[in-house]
């Protein structure tokens, strides 16, 4: 079976036409796919054409199956796939507007120590269509449609590296940004990478003027390592090459995270690098407190180390800023809340 969100607009019509249809049956089926509607609940075209199209494709692709929502009001989900994968997504209530940070892949294969997502390794990419369809689902959940979203921003840093699965996502951001379904500006939209310097420099011709954010996480290369295997391909002299390309391509400033590891990434040396590498760049570091996960026996700063650390990147001449921790009490880390459910189900 396929998945009818993986086809834009223009690829919809092309379907309708070759099964004898007019070509604005296309945009009827991607407006109610968009508003987070099923094939079988699209009333507005022929029972015929309902039925041609659930011979082919998946009638639900993505279906919320267990929610949990925080003291601090973040919401999670997880999303059931058709072949039965799990992924999950954050729903995150601010002022600016309401924000879904969303997975790009089952799993990772990415290997950073800190993160969840990435035990058990990588099970397979998201196609488009799915991505598209978790932010429909909980736009709809939210109350949401296409005139007045609920979801108003994207986030791509849940679980799984987005430039591991490149061309899924550049199409995922042409869907979500295209202004006949949830019209999501570019602006409105951060894609959070490890730091592929190859797919960042192909990313800069892509006319996609999104919110680049690197996972730094370490000043100094070798220490880099031992925190993120990545680092063994690309130097961080070359992910600041690549960040002032996309700068240079798209205007758009760019952000690192960086992730306060106890006894680990927090010292005085860490920060007198970060001042060195950083100032002067038009960029903003985004410092996060850990999410601790069990299986990797990392430890968080405390909330005064944390605003200490960031005073000292200020004083410095950095723009930087505590992240404010979301979900802290509901598996809120990147991975966590699908490594449970499945740990519970094989138990």
């Amino acid at each position: 079976m396929k998945i009818l969100q993986d086809l834009n607009l223009e690829e919809l019509k092309s379907l309708v036409i070759s099964l004898g249809e007019k070509p604005f049956r296309a945009g009827q089926i991607f407006r109610a796919l968009s508003s987070g509607r099923k094939i079988s609940e699209i009333t507005d075209i022929s029972n015929d054409l309902r039925a041609v199209l659930l011979k082919t494709y998946v009638d639900e692709p993505v279906k919320i199956i267990k929610t949990l929502i925080s003291k601090d009001g973040t919401e999670k989900y997880l999303f059931r796939l058709f072949d039965g994968n799990i992924v999950e997504g954050v729903f995150m209530k601010n002022k600016y507007g309401n924000t879904e940070c969303l997975s790009t892949l089952v799993g990772c294969r990415m290997g950073c120590k800190f993160c969840a997502s990435t035990i058990g390794g990588l099970v397979r990419n998201l196609t488009a269509g799915e991505m598209y369809a978790t932010v429909c689902a909980v736009n709809k959940l939210g109350g949401g449609n296409l005139s007045k979203r609920a979801v108003t921003n994207v986030v791509l840093m849940g679980s799984g590296e987005p430039f591991d699965n490149y061309d899924e996502v550049v199409k995922f951001l042409r869907l979500v940004s295209c202004k006949d379904g949830l019209n999501i500006s570019p602006r409105n939209i951060s894609l959070s990478t490890c730091g592929l310097v190859p797919e960042m420099l192909k990313f800069s011709e892509e006319n996609l003027p999104v919110n680049l954010t690197v996972s730094l996480h370490n000043p100094f290369d070798n220490k880099r390592k031992e925190l993120m295997p990545i680092a063994n391909a690309y130097k961080i002299s070359e992910i600041l090459s690549a960040c002032d390309n996309y700068f240079n391509k798209t205007g758009r400033r760019f952000i690192f995270e960086y992730t306060l590891v106890k006894g680990v990434n927090d010292t005085v040396d860490c920060i007198k690098e970060l001042i060195k590498l950083l100032k002067g760049r038009p960029c903003h570091v985004n410092v996060i407190r850990l999410n601790e996960v069990k299986e990797n026996g990392l430890k968080s700063v405390d909330d005064k180390n944390a605003y200490r650390f960031v005073a000292e990147l200020t004083k410095g001449g950095l723009s930087a800023t505590v992240r404010r921790l979301n979900g802290a009490d509901i598996d809120g880390a990147c991975g966590q809340l699908r490594r449970s459910h499945i740990e519970g189900e094989s138990v």
